[in-house]
């Protein structure tokens, strides 16, 4: 960066106010550059160049660190300090800067456009036009994503400081201011980044070195989400340690300097003015009038309907109220022109409203809370019941007066001040906006709410974010383009729009869920218009808060009586964590496993809500969240799933994108998918306006954790920043409301063709989330649906993506979807996801290999089986064995064959004696008395043949011996044993 520095003689800076003070000379004074012992001289300069006769001589000057007090200037002439006259100031070593009708002198105001790759930015609007614009009394900065530098370069002779008075409202611009010195080197960098302002304007003081010093104010927008954010303003820009003030500056017009030797300048007050270099101001005609601080009078328009409001009195002795009409202050109108409306008559009485809930009437007819122990729904205080508690909180629903924890005020639109004047005004069942002194007024109204006492059940449950929460029910009815602000400040230090409604919006109500147990203010603000006119044309356009009602409030009130525990004395005490009141004995009983306890309404039963599927409660019941393990049963098997590797959060950004200025930013994801036991791990941060975060106060810093969140980054190469600016940060999904493979969940749909195809016969699982945040385009909160899809190829976090035709990650701003691919989320390896491959026999030796079947679906879980081997006989071996055998069975059955064919013709021969026998009756021949073969006996044993031979000739005898008849003969022995006969 190139430094833009001025001349190093401090005479340039003043060379303007020294020509003006000398013009009816031919000549005026200046001092020489300061030489290295520190001295210089006084010169006279001719105002006609040229002329070089008839000047004084050069005499030595003052000591360079010479200087004079505020109020005083230094005559060049007898270089001497003299008082300023009146309607003139001086800072003495100093310069101010409080007129911003133009840039003034010597200031330069720069826009640059932050994206530097030109084939983006040749489609971009170009910067030239987004730079810091004077408007009167202050300047403002840009309101769009380029870069706007307001600069100021000055010569200092001694060590001074630079002040400003700031006003910095909306946390989507980056505000820093930082000096540079002669080498360009920037000074005090942690107190470059500017904090919010809370209420109106601050001042700002940095101390400047002695020599050169370029001073920088740097804005830049980061609106992506929003609408378009407040300018930051500067004012009163002072800088002292300047050589000398040669000349006292004449007040503005609208000031005046009563005094000689004055410093500064006072504001004229209103219905007065004054011209410039005034020494007091001048009182405006009746018939016209001024603001304060006004250069001259306007006339005064006829007074409308415009100019006026209503209000009640506090109610009296007798209970009645009187409706007063008033005319809005500062009152510019006038009732004597003859179109101009009067007020109203005022004094109609009417009726008081009750008491609020919780409030009792005195007999002055005030509201005065309930004692302790006791509640009332607006008339008398009643005594809660035994075994029930009054429910502490406030309930505001009746506006006679203005509560004592609220306060309303003005802060004009123009110049940012507060203006003491009310901003709204009670009318019976509603509060409503006032007139206010101009259209562009905020009118503001803030309650404060010490603190908060919630049921020790949520005290105990770090992960319960909800400790109370506020509704309200309002009303705007606008002709143009009015806004109304909610916003919340956590122990008076910062004030946050947490939702705005623009234009006119039926009658609804709103509900903020408080995080925190610390003094919280609640701000209501409504602003008509923009546009800055001076004038009231737009009173009627009004906003109207019917109730108010912010529960367990410290030092509450109640309006009803809630069923407590009771202890044996019968007293009311509180249940231990995860138990539930029994309407009926008031007992305490535990909620049923996988149920979570509805903290704030614990009666019943019912109150014990079943968690979502895949997931269970922990153990004060008091959030149900998923242990980062999954049961799916498919197919007759059940396959398990183990995601503990994805419990830490883990961060992803989506497509980069580009505003219409060409600011390349990117939508920034954390996801913390399972947390730990139901404690959120993903952080989103907001270090636009906390870039240094001082010690002891990070819990105030802007961050958001929860079990997925998202924040716009801009990278540090594009900001040129040594840290990448993250800005916006919002929760996506603060509770688990189930694990499944189906498709929608608690009315929350997680489409298919969002994505590419699943695996063939693995489908994906899927968490679902919900976020406490409702906004007003998403009634029931934003919810989150994350595909966990398996992809054995990518270890580790695997890689998230969104949907490619929705690349920021949501299609209707409502539901975000991601899917993720990993190997972690396939199911646990099994026995069903690998087989075994059995080898041949080599060498005696046989071995079993196990493979995962393909495609492998699965992770982790059982590792493959180690390889076996086993013993084995070869085809050798057995080939041999079988060949024995194979022989061995041919000769049994040979033998076998041979000894049946043989029975067999035994058989058959005696069967056909036995024939022969039975028909040769008449035989003489003795009959045998037996030839058949009885049961037991063997053949052998009745063949006897008449001659001993050998075996062999026996069997050819038996085989040849045949009679001559054919037949075989065969020995048989008679009865008598005495005979042998050839047969």
């Amino acid at each position: 960066m190139r430094c833009h520095l001025m001349s190093n003689t401090a005479a340039s800076a003043t060379q303007g106010l020294q020509n003006s003070s000398s013009a009816q000379s031919e000549y005026h004074y200046e001092y020489t550059a300061c030489d290295s012992l520190g001295s210089r001289w006084r010169v006279a300069v001719p105002h006609t160049p040229g002329l070089c006769t008839g000047l004084p001589d050069p005499i030595k000057g003052t000591e360079c660190s010479f200087s004079c007090k505020a109020g005083q200037f230094l005559d060049m002439k007898d270089q001497s300090c003299k008082p300023c006259a009146e309607g003139r100031y001086s800072l003495g070593t100093g310069i101010r800067f409080d007129e911003w009708d133009e840039l003034p002198h010597g200031f330069a105001s720069i826009a640059t456009n932050l994206e530097s790759d030109s084939s983006v930015s040749e489609s971009m609007e170009n910067c030239t036009t987004s730079t810091w614009v004077p408007l009167g009394d202050y300047v403002a900065s840009n309101t769009d994503e380029c870069t706007a530098t307001l600069m100021y370069a000055v010569n200092l002779k001694q060590s001074g400081t630079v002040s400003f008075e700031y006003i910095y409202p909306d946390s989507s611009i980056v505000f820093e201011f930082f000096v540079q010195n002669d080498q360009c080197q920037p000074t005090v960098e942690e107190s470059r980044w500017m904090r919010t302002t809370e209420k109106g304007w601050e001042s700002h003081n940095v101390e400047l070195s002695r020599g050169n010093n370029v001073l920088y104010w740097r804005t830049t927008a980061f609106s992506v989400w929003s609408q378009v954010p407040k300018p930051v303003l500067v004012r009163n820009i002072g800088i002292t340690g300047v050589a000398y003030t040669s000349e006292c500056f004449p007040c503005k017009a609208g000031t005046y300097a009563a005094t000689s030797g004055s410093s500064f300048c006072q504001l004229c007050p209103a219905n007065s003015y004054s011209s410039k270099g005034a020494t007091s101001c001048q009182r405006c005609e009746p018939d016209t009038y001024s603001d304060q601080g006004s250069s001259s009078c306007k006339p005064r328009p006829p007074c409308t309907d415009k100019d006026y409001f209503y209000t009640h009195t506090v109610c009296d002795a007798s209970g009645e109220t009187q409706l007063m009409f008033k005319w809005a202050e500062p009152k510019s109108c006038s009732e004597d022109l003859p179109t101009a409306m009067h007020l109203p008559p005022s004094g109609v009485k009417t009726k008081c409203p009750p008491c609020n809930p919780g409030f009792f009437k005195t007999n002055s007819s005030a509201c005065e809370p309930c004692p302790s122990g006791s509640y009332s729904n607006g008339s008398g205080c009643i005594s809660c019941a035994a075994g029930t508690e009054p429910a502490l909180g406030f309930e505001y629903k009746w506006w006679n007066t203005l509560p004592a924890n609220m306060e309303t005020t003005v802060l004009s639109g123009i110049n940012f001040e507060y203006k003491g004047m009310a901003g709204w005004e009670v009318a019976g069942d509603y509060i409503y906006t006032a007139a206010g002194a101009s259209d562009n007024d905020f009118m503001i109204l803030t309650m404060v709410v010490p603190g908060f006492r919630p049921p020790q059940s949520v005290l105990e449950d770090v992960e319960n974010k909800e400790v109370a929460r506020i509704t309200f029910v309002f009303e705007t009815v606008c002709s143009v383009n009015c806004e109304l602000y909610f916003m919340v400040g956590v122990n008076s230090r910062t004030n946050t729009p947490v939702e705005t409604w623009n234009g006119s919006k039926e009658k609804q109500s709103y509900t903020y869920i408080i995080e925190k147990n610390a003094t919280m203010s609640f701000t209501w603000a409504f602003q008509r218009t923009a546009y800055h006119e001076v004038g009231r044309k737009y009173t009627n356009d009004v906003a109207k808060l019917y109730s108010i009602n912010v529960t367990n409030v410290m030092d509450g009130v109640a309006s009803y009586c809630r069923l407590c525990a009771l202890e044996s004395s019968g007293s009311c005490t509180s249940c231990p964590p995860g138990n539930y009141i029994d309407r009926a004995s008031g007992a305490c009983h535990p909620c049923a496993p996988s149920t979570y306890l509805k903290a704030h309404q614990p009666y019943g039963s019912q109150a014990c809500i079943p968690c979502g599927p895949g997931t269970k409660s922990n153990k004060i019941h008091s959030l149900c969240y998923n242990d980062c393990r999954f049961l799916l049963d498919k197919d007759g098997r059940t396959l398990e799933y183990d995601f503990s590797a994805l419990a830490n959060s883990t961060s992803f950004a989506g497509r980069p994108s580009f505003t219409s200025k060409g600011l390349k930013y990117f939508h920034h994801f954390s996801i913390s998918l399972c947390g730990n036991h139901g404690r959120k791990m993903a952080t989103c941060t907001d270090n636009v306006t906390d870039m240094r975060v001082p010690d002891g106060e990070a819990e105030f810093s802007k961050s958001v954790t929860s079990y997925v969140c998202q924040s716009i980054i801009v990278p540090s190469d594009v900001m040129g920043y040594k840290t990448i600016v993250s800005s916006q940060p919002v929760s996506l999904a603060d509770r688990v409301v189930g694990v499944t493979t189906e498709t929608t969940l608690d009315n929350i749909t997680s489409l298919p063709e969002h994505f590419a195809p699943e695996n063939v016969g693995l489908t994906d699982v899927i968490f679902f989330y919900r976020s406490n945040d409702v906004t007003q385009s998403c009634s029931s909160g934003r919810a989150t649906a994350i595909r966990l899809r398996c992809d054995p190829l990518k270890t580790g976090s695997g890689a998230l993506s969104v949907p490619s035709k929705c690349p920021d990650g949501t299609c209707d701003g409502c539901t975000f979807h991601f899917l993720w691919e990993t190997s972690t989320a396939c199911p646990l390896c099994s026995v069903y996801d690998y087989h075994a491959i059995v080898s041949a026999c080599l060498g005696g030796i046989q071995r079993t290999t196990y493979v995962w079947r393909e495609p492998k679906l699965c992770s982790g879980g059982i590792p493959l089986p180690e390889q076996k081997v086993s013993i084995c006989k070869t085809m050798d071996f057995w080939l041999k064995v079988g060949i024995s055998a194979g022989t061995c069975a041919a000769v049994l059955l040979t033998v076998m064959t041979c000894y049946f064919w043989k029975k067999n013709q035994k058989l058959e021969y005696k069967y056909s004696k036995l024939v022969m026998n039975s028909t040769a009756k008449d035989s003489e021949l003795p009959a045998a008395d037996s030839c058949a073969i009885m049961e037991g006996e063997d053949v052998e044993d009745d063949l006897i043949f008449t001659s001993k031979k050998s075996l062999f000739g026996k069997i050819k005898s038996f085989t040849y011996k045949r009679t001559s008849d054919g037949f075989d003969s065969v020995p048989l022995k008679t009865s008598s044993g005495s005979t042998d006969i050839d047969l």
